[in-house]
């Protein structure tokens, strides 16, 4: 049996780039990654430690209207997080939404605006 060792890239489909991307880079903070090759459709990546996340423009099979107000109950993509309180502090400034996860832990689940559930885990 083989072991899976790690998670290599998470990729979530998006209708406008731009419009994601001031959501991932001026909201979330994320950096683009050049390391990667173009690939035949248009999208962005993002290095998280020794993972990515890979934005693609595509059409969304999905419907997005009927998922669940709270991100922990859709498939969702988690992250960590350092400066907890700055993040919630940047989400409240953009007018986000987001719901704090019902474990207790220190983390809140927000949609991207293409309705893409992430998990944003406190690390400090």
């Amino acid at each position: 049996m083989p072991e899976i060792i790690s998670l290599l890239h998470a990729s979530l489909l998006v209708a406008d780039l731009d419009r994601s991307r001031r959501f991932y880079e001026g909201v979330l903070g994320l950096q683009p990654s050049s390391a990667r090759p173009p690939m035949s459709f248009d999208g962005i990546w993002y290095d998280i430690g020794a993972a990515q996340i890979h934005l693609i423009r595509l059409p969304n099979p999905d419907p997005v209207s009927e998922r669940p107000a709270h991100g922990g109950r859709d498939r969702h993509t988690a992250l960590g997080v350092r400066d907890f309180a700055g993040l919630q502090a940047g989400l409240d400034a953009a007018g986000l939404r987001y719901s704090l996860s019902q474990s207790g832990r220190r983390a809140l689940f927000v949609r991207d605006p293409d309705g893409n559930a992430l998990e944003l885990v406190a690390l400090d």
